[in-house]
């Protein structure tokens, strides 16, 4: 039991740092940079459901 505090804390605590690295170092992203990455983005998710459902039927 105390193994899995000590997993929670170290998540928490990781997800924290994240967070504030995040809002003190991070630029908020031009249109055309987030217009590029969608055009990736919902793709890419779409083979991983395919891929995911592949490798659950086989």
């Amino acid at each position: 039991m105390g193994n899995l505090f000590l997993a929670l804390l170290l998540i928490f605590a990781g997800v924290a740092l994240m967070v504030v690295l995040g809002e003190r170092f991070a630029k908020p992203a031009d249109p055309e940079q987030m217009r590029r990455l969608s055009r990736w983005l919902f793709p890419l998710i779409g083979l991983a459901l395919v891929l995911s459902l592949i490798k659950f039927y086989l």
